[in-house]
């Protein structure tokens, strides 16, 4: 990596950035994918330092929690049972949190789906507040005690519970259960119904299985080991918040936040290395 010039650096993100795989960047920039992947890593870390260290005191009002499936290596049910309870191999989610008012994600988790990444996310999340906000998940049962171990009563908290039909026969593999109807249920504090919703970041799911070739279902393209793919979303994150114009916006999430003054070049992201 140490021979790339930083105009192929900066070739090398913007394939990256915008959704293209390992091997798709190798054929349009002409660099070796264990070259790329060499950047990926690193990169990725110098993002996600970048975005820990930034992302506190911040003045959110409100807050949508979410968890998106992928895997590493191997889907479930074809992982070697010599690998199988080892981390990062299997099924991994990313615990996600956003302000819909400014966009901006200001944490993330890559993980399992138990309490304990729960109670980890939820901490983390809670040390990045500068005051009380109001918290919205989905019904996943972890959040209950993950949440009243981070916040304690200092929260205005609620779930939206949705509630699904039987699976549709011929598409069960392809396409979820319909949704009938969604239940808002207060937890703790005193939440403003019209905001309780997961809404927005659901569709924050939908941006990273478009801009993350790893994401996209149905491919070859899953991340075969843990630590690209953390690298992978740290990256992705960096490009959302910083160098990507919201298009509801007009400007980028962390210019919306008041944590950037302007948009952020992919140069300065590599930038980040040094």
């Amino acid at each position: 990596m140490n021979k790339l010039t930083k105009e192929e650096q900066v070739k090398v993100v913007a394939c990256l950035v915008e959704g293209n795989s390992l091997r798709a960047t190798v054929r349009m920039t002409g660099i070796h994918r264990t070259t790329i992947q060499k950047l990926l890593v690193e990169l990725g870390a110098a993002c996600s330092a970048y975005q820990d260290k930034i992302f506190r005191n911040l003045n959110c009002k409100r807050i949508q929690c979410d968890e998106i499936w992928s895997f590493c290596y191997a889907k479930d049910k074809n992982v070697p049972e010599a690998m199988k309870g080892q981390p990062g191999v299997g099924s991994v989610w990313t615990w996600v949190a956003l302000d819909p008012d400014t966009k901006l994600v200001p944490c993330w988790f890559v993980s399992s789906r138990d309490a304990g990444a729960a109670n980890h996310f939820m901490h983390d999340l809670a040390g990045r507040l500068a005051h009380r906000v109001q918290l919205t998940t989905d019904g996943h049962k972890p959040y209950l005690t993950a949440v009243e171990s981070a916040f304690g009563c200092e929260i205005d908290y609620a779930q939206l519970v949705k509630i699904y039909g039987a699976e549709r026969a011929g598409e069960a593999r392809y396409s979820p259960a319909q949704c009938m109807g969604a239940r808002k249920a207060a937890i703790s504090g005193t939440p403003d119904k019209a905001h309780i919703s997961t809404s927005h970041t659901e569709r924050q799911n939908l941006t990273m299985r478009m801009q993350m070739r790893r994401f996209t279902r149905l491919t070859n393209a899953f991340s075969k080991k843990i630590e690209n793919h953390e690298a992978a979303i740290a990256l992705h994150y960096m490009h959302y918040n910083f160098a990507r114009v919201h298009q509801t916006l007009r400007v980028t999430p962390a210019m919306e936040a008041g944590i950037s003054n302007h948009v952020w070049t992919l140069t300065e992201i590599v930038n980040l290395l040094d």
